[in-house]
């Protein structure tokens, strides 16, 4: 795939708003076509800003009558303090004083950027709900705008866009040619974008509905709402990334929810796994979701519900990363896994030398022969202990396989017990057989009745702080296990913070 990048700013619209004697001070920038924003702040010097520079536009500071001249000349202030130009992206945002008043001005140049889509194209055109991720400035809203121009043009389907800021579409009654033939709907108060979300369904019965910036617990309920109805969403989202959007409570309803669940005696041991785990609670609003790490690099987690579960089971997600190349190509890999604090990792994981996991150990990394990759990588997630699968033998410290193998004397095992490295056989290839063979390795009978114990305590003390709306305060943990503690408090929605010192360092639950 090649796609070609194409930039469009409309700065002279921009330039006429300007006072006249800063408007010929920026003309004569050389670099003009990089300007990011030109800042006005009241008896302050008039500044343009520029990618790692700010230059000052004038010897005389910015006066009320300057302020006044770009205020007349844009269009009307909305709730926000953001204003605009129309048919443009540009956006003027106010800063006021307690009276009300105008006393400072931030001029931001918004740029059409084309060709950007051709990245995740086939994701766009494949009809399903995908959020976007990311920082602010990385090219999330750019991604939207190009997003709703190709399905409207090309694909010819109805595509609404709810413009809260109006910086997808640009500020007037005309949206920005940059959105094609998409329809852009106005939001006139920011708090009601969930209002405006659903009355773009029920009356104008789009086939895709376009968002910028789900932030809040009645936007993600009326995106689910909509994809409920089986329309199409491409939305962006508070958080840089997917393990972002499940920390917070507010947001985690978009991929599915997280809830404690309490196993039973038989299926935890089924499971080999402590009495509470974390679920997800639904199926997830989006499909699928795009971290944009970069303008040229993104990482795409197909299929959210089984990227979700899994996590929770603690195998780190594998995105999708996409490259834009500097010739316009577009490169797919698969991400390697990094195995993280206790977390389970794929045998594509790379093989630090020592990672903290429980308390006391190391990551180990097993190189099996004749035992199943897949019954032993269900066997490190189920049980979450630090253990790695090894594709050469060169890199494990130790080696699992089956008696009956050793009888035969292959020349791998051979090979192994020349290198010194430790040898553990197991009467079967069953996944029962290799838990217990991880469970005498990494003690986890010992620690699982210390992290349910502390669990437990965890969720009587919730259950006291939603009754008591007062602070409670937990017996003193381990950091690993106090980790887990946060985590469950958080799928609560409570905050929680550690205090005192080792060894008598101990979370604190607070209420909302």
């Amino acid at each position: 795939m090649a796609g070609q990048i194409q930039i469009t700013d409309d700065l002279d619209a921009l330039l006429e708003v300007i006072p006249p004697a800063i408007r010929a001070a920026l003309e004569r920038q050389h670099d003009l076509g990089q300007l990011l924003e030109v800042v006005l702040d009241l008896g302050r010097l008039p500044e343009a800003r520029l990618p790692g520079t700010v230059v000052y536009l004038s010897g005389t500071t910015t006066s009320r009558e300057d302020l006044t001249y770009v205020t007349g000349r844009v269009g009307a202030f909305g709730k926000d303090n953001r204003a605009g130009i129309e048919r443009t992206l540009h956006r003027i945002s106010a800063i006021r004083n307690r009276q009300g008043e105008v006393i400072g001005l931030t001029c931001r140049v918004g740029r059409a950027v084309f060709g950007t889509v051709d990245i995740v194209r086939d994701v766009i055109e494949g009809g399903k709900s995908t959020l976007l991720l990311g920082r602010p400035g990385v090219g999330k809203t750019t991604l939207l705008r190009e997003a709703a121009r190709v399905l409207a043009d090309e694909f010819k389907k109805r595509v609404v866009i709810v413009d809260t800021s109006n910086e997808i579409a640009g500020d007037g009654d005309i949206p920005h040619p940059g959105i094609g033939g998409a329809r852009r709907m106005q939001v006139p108060i920011p708090d009601l974008q969930h209002a405006v979300m659903i009355e773009a369904v029920e009356n104008h019965m789009p086939e895709v509905i376009v968002i910028d910036e789900i932030g809040t617990e009645a936007e993600a309920l009326a995106a689910r709402t909509i994809a409920e109805r089986g329309v199409q969403l491409i939305a962006t989202a508070h958080g840089n990334t997917l393990d972002n959007l499940l920390q917070n409570p507010t947001l985690a309803d978009l991929i599915g929810g997280i809830q404690a669940v309490t196993l039973s005696d038989e299926e935890a041991r089924r499971r080999g796994t402590q009495k509470t785990v974390l679920e997800r609670k639904a199926p997830p609003t989006f499909d699928v979701i795009i971290e944009i790490q970069e303008k040229d690099r993104l990482a795409v987690h197909h299929d959210v519900a089984s990227v979700v579960d899994r996590f929770l089971r603690g195998a780190p997600p594998r995105p999708e990363l996409r490259v834009r190349t500097p010739e316009g190509e577009v490169e797919i890999t698969q991400a390697a896994v990094k195995v993280e604090g206790w977390g389970a990792a794929g045998p594509m994981a790379p093989a630090p030398a020592a990672e903290p996991g429980r308390p006391g150990q190391k990551v180990l990394r097993i190189y099996p022969y004749a035992v199943s990759r897949n019954r032993l990588e269900r066997a490190i997630r189920e049980l979450r202990v630090p253990a790695y699968i090894t594709d050469t033998l060169a890199d494990a410290n130790l080696v699992l396989s089956i008696r009956a193998q050793e009888k035969r004397h292959p020349k791998k095992l051979t090979d192994a017990q020349a290198r010194g490295i430790p040898l553990h056989l197991i009467k079967s290839n069953t996944v029962s057989q290799i838990q217990a063979f991880l469970r005498e390795i990494f003690d986890v009978e010992e620690y699982m009745g210390e992290e349910l114990s502390a669990l437990r305590e965890v969720e009587q003390a919730i259950a006291e702080v939603f009754e008591s709306a007062q602070p409670v305060e937990l017996a003193p943990q381990n950091s690993y296990v106090r980790r887990l503690q946060h985590q469950l408090i958080q799928r609560y929605g409570l905050a929680s913070e550690s205090r005192g010192e080792e060894p008598l360092r101990r979370v604190v639950i607070f209420p909302k």
